[in-house]
């Protein structure tokens, strides 16, 4: 049976592979010649085809593009020019998230089996798409720079439930414990309702660091030093992106673009520590939390938080209830904030121990004091190991950042020997 296929290539190389490809319609047959992208991806949506054939210089290509072609079920094999041109554009391509390329002056026939090996990627991935010949020495510095922008560093995720529950206070506080211990750290603010990190540690906000990576990633021009540069270096190894202040914008954190972020960030970074809204509403994929749920899928490990008041403490279980469905498989860690015996009697934290076995079945809640050096360090724009290093609330979190550099597996190495043998 034949693969179809769309071809949308800027250039006399198209009339040259319908001509060409003619003659080979049991293997490959094209069933539309777009003329642009969009043309492409709504052939695609529409099912009309299992494999797409794109010119490396298509107008409007980017990594939502790349990724929705995926979705579809539908192979990518880019076509590159030859020489050094066609290597920049690899290069470009990659980090939009393609990985089916060849020349376009190859022989027809080579062309065809190598759109049937994008198509079968899809379906079992790892297959394998025929990659470019590319220039000496070029291709396994390119791997090598995939496999690093995939990370080993940790990822952090810092949730709970609606409310103020002092999220933020904790990944700012938590990152700097990290920080603290000589591990580059990366905090990325991503509270879509009301990001407050830059407030927090007095960074002047001008122009929000995450959605300038996200940006980025999306146009496929994020690498590692992007990244810094969008990046405020707020202590000597604890770098903030900071998040939006107005809500309205949320829209710009664009899911393949964020995944993107956090993978460049735990390359280049020990530990990510991401600070996220509130709870999770239950919609489709571009919904306000959709970012959300990329995060909890990058994160090795998931911080609860909540509030230790009985409103709180029930907001808390629903939560974590829930986080089975959110975030299956990862590493979660109970933490409740503002343990006072004001709110749940005395000994507070007795009875709110007691609460979460009892109706959570958890036994090592990480249980953080009310401390007024919370206050008094968000009033300064600085952390708590600045402003108070002796309170009681920062050796509380000291202690919880090293138990998560104990009993957070490190994530394994990207088996580059694998893919540099396909090369």
């Amino acid at each position: 049976m034949s693969l179809p296929v769309l071809l949308a290539v800027p250039g006399p190389v198209e009339a040259r592979l319908v001509a060409a490809w003619e003659g080979l319609r049991r293997e490959v047959v094209v069933v539309r010649r777009c003329a642009d992208l969009a043309e492409v991806l709504a052939a695609a949506g529409a099912g009309l085809a299992r494999a797409a054939v794109l010119g490396a210089d298509l107008p409007g290509a980017d990594a939502e593009a790349v990724d929705a072609l995926r979705r579809h079920g539908v192979g990518l094999l880019v076509l590159l020019p030859a020489g050094e041109a066609g290597t920049a554009h690899e290069h470009r391509w990659r980090a939009l998230g393609a990985r089916g390329f060849a020349r376009s002056g190859e022989d027809p026939a080579a062309l065809a089996h190598a759109v049937a090996a994008a198509a079968e990627a899809v379906v079992h991935p790892g297959g394998g798409a025929v990659p470019a010949a590319p220039a000496p020495g070029t291709a396994e510095e390119q791997v090598l720079s995939d496999a690093a922008a995939a990370g080993t560093g940790r990822t952090v995720a810092v949730w709970g439930p609606h409310g103020s529950t002092g999220r933020s206070t904790v990944a700012v506080n938590l990152a700097a414990e990290l920080a603290a211990t000589g591990a580059a750290t990366v905090l990325a603010d991503l509270d879509t309702r009301g990001a407050c990190v830059a407030q927090l540690l007095g960074v002047l906000d001008e122009a929000p660091g995450l959605l300038a990576a996200v940006r980025a990633a999306t146009e496929g021009r994020l690498d590692a030093g992007v990244l810094q540069r969008h990046a405020a270096l707020v202590l000597p190894d604890l770098a903030v992106l900071t998040g939006a202040p107005d809500p309205r914008r949320w829209s710009e954190l664009r899911p393949v673009g964020l995944r993107r972020v956090l993978e460049v960030a735990a390359g280049v970074a020990e530990w990510v520590v991401v600070d996220l809204p509130g709870g999770s509403d239950e919609e489709e994929d571009g919904s306000r939390d959709a970012s959300t749920a990329v995060a909890l899928e990058a994160a090795d490990a998931v911080l609860v938080v909540g509030a230790a008041d009985p409103v709180g403490l029930q907001r808390w279980i629903r939560a974590w209830q829930r986080l089975g469905e959110l975030a299956p498989g990862v590493p979660a860690f109970a933490v409740l904030s503002r343990v006072r015996a004001s709110a749940v009697g005395a000994p507070a934290p007795r009875r709110v121990a007691g609460v979460l076995h009892r109706f959570a079945g958890v036994v090592d809640a990480v249980l953080l004091p009310e401390d007024p050096a919370a206050d008094e360090a968000a009033l300064s724009g600085r952390t708590l190991g600045e402003v108070a290093p002796r309170s009681p609330l920062r050796r509380a979190l000291a202690e919880l950042a090293h138990r998560l550099d104990d009993e957070v597996p490190l994530p394994p190495l990207p088996e580059v020997p694998d893919v540099l043998a396909a090369i």
